[in-house]
């Protein structure tokens, strides 16, 4: 009886820690993911070295980066300082036109605050020469 009450406490102390684990991290802000399949985007449009803004099927704004030949990256185009869309990107950064952070738009990553995390990962797959949702 003593392992099994141990047993349960040990469930429900893990449930707690995860319900706060979860809390934690979502801000409300953060767009949900897409419906795996849809297509984003052609590769071809995409130039090397570069990123452009699209849309998921599902309306979700992102930033599509192609870093090198045949590599592809997808960002939320939301701003993780309070939600705003980043304009498209231009000599590879994405401003945030609401309170001015900026974006390595290859990597997402935060290159000017007041944003200190970068920008959502969107997962998605190479599939016939089109980016897609994972």
């Amino acid at each position: 009886m003593t392992a099994e009450l141990h047993s349960r406490r040990s469930v429900i102390a893990s449930g707690a820690a995860a319900a706060v684990a979860l809390t934690a991290c979502g801000s409300g802000s953060e767009p949900a993911a897409p419906k795996p399949g849809g297509k984003v985007i052609a590769l071809a449009e995409v130039p090397v070295g570069q990123a452009k803004s699209a849309k998921t099927p599902d309306g979700q704004d992102v930033l599509v980066a192609q870093p090198s030949a045949g590599t592809v990256a997808c960002f939320s185009a939301v701003c993780t300082h309070q939600g705003c869309t980043v304009n498209p990107p231009r000599d590879g950064q994405a401003h945030c036109p609401c309170h001015g952070s900026v974006f390595d738009a290859l990597t997402g990553a935060v290159k000017q605050g007041p944003a200190s995390q970068p920008l959502a990962k969107v997962a998605v797959k190479l599939q016939n020469g089109d980016v897609v949702t994972a």
